[in-house]
């Protein structure tokens, strides 16, 4: 493979600032798969996928998180589209039909739509607020949501699933209508976990982007009764070099939560699974800052995809 790109995906192809570059990748895995063209509600996703992260969907502010930002949601929705057509060529997998696909990719592409804020909102100023409530938001919004595109009939299952990619509750405790849509979460958080650990500036966005989020979430501290609080992460540094030890947690999680779901990405690249491959790069690259103590090895440049906030005013006054 070429140097690969900060922008792009595991493959180096994909362009995943791009709403129009994983929607016509997607687009093509649901035709393979079901031979049949793509419906005009998901283009319609990606399209209200955009506005609402630039802040042009009504109610809402753009998104100002850096790290949960467009990116993140597009290369989790094209990890999720590869897992969800691995598992329907497996010879073990389930039958993921049509609809479900779609369910998919609509729950993947607002997972984290509960960091934005709405424009009524007087209590918080940053969409990271919302940390430790994001994912009961995104369920709410899209609730609201799927009606506007044809798919209300799956709009009660998209606000269970969508708790998969979240700790709001464990997993073994989401109600969902029935086993194809435990199906889907279970891949869905797959694809949360192994989409941002395998982006190419995943330490560095840990280390300027992350933590930052952290501290406004409130998730840097974990309170354990009335008069002690256990402090998680001092710093950035801290958040980075912790990497290995989280992905240890992570694994766990895929494994035994998650059912292991992600091992279907390798029937989609042929027996290869790029997304562990690029995780593994990054946990050694933690590991060897944590063991040089350089956190100038962190010399990646993350792409930019918040909307500027004049801009957004300026916008606002046309």
């Amino acid at each position: 493979m070429a140097h690969r790109r900060s922008e792009f995906d595991v493959t180096n192809r994909i362009d995943t600032t791009e709403p129009g570059a994983v929607a016509g990748e997607t687009g093509g895995i649901y035709e393979r798969l079901y031979q049949r063209e793509v419906p005009a509600n998901l283009a319609q996703a990606f399209d209200d996928l955009a506005r609402l992260y630039r802040g042009e969907f009504p109610g809402y502010h753009p998104c100002d998180t850096d790290y949960h930002d467009i990116q993140h949601v597009l290369d989790v929705t094209l990890a999720m589209a590869r897992l969800m057509d691995g598992c329907v060529r497996s010879a073990t997998g389930a039958t993921i039909g049509a609809p479900q696909f779609l369910l998919g990719i609509v729950t993947a592409l607002f997972h984290d739509c509960g960091y934005i804020r709405h424009r009524k909102d007087t209590k918080h100023q940053y969409g990271a607020e919302y940390t430790l409530t994001h994912v009961s938001r995104g369920a709410r919004f899209l609730a609201e949501y799927l009606p506007t595109i044809g798919m209300s009939e799956l709009a009660a299952a998209a606000g269970r699933v969508i708790h998969f990619t979240g700790y709001e509750m464990p997993v073994s405790r989401i109600r969902v209508p029935g086993p194809e849509y435990r199906l889907i979460g279970n891949l869905l958080g797959s694809a949360d976990i192994l989409a941002q650990m395998a982006d190419r500036c995943y330490l560095e966005k840990c280390y300027g982007r992350l933590y930052p989020e952290f501290v406004l979430g409130g998730v840097t501290r974990r309170r354990i009764d009335d008069v002690t609080e256990e402090i998680l992460y001092r710093s950035a540094a801290e958040l980075v070099l912790k990497v290995p030890n989280f992905y240890q947690v992570a694994t766990r999680r895929l494994d035994q939560d998650l059912d292991a779901h992600y091992v279907y990405a390798e029937k989609h690249f042929g027996d290869q699974n790029l997304y562990l491959e690029e995780v593994n790069k990054n946990v050694e690259h933690a590991r060897s800052i944590g063991s040089d103590g350089d956190l100038t090895l962190l010399r990646r440049q993350p792409p930019t995809t918040i909307v500027d906030v004049e801009d957004e005013d300026q916008r606002r006054l046309l």
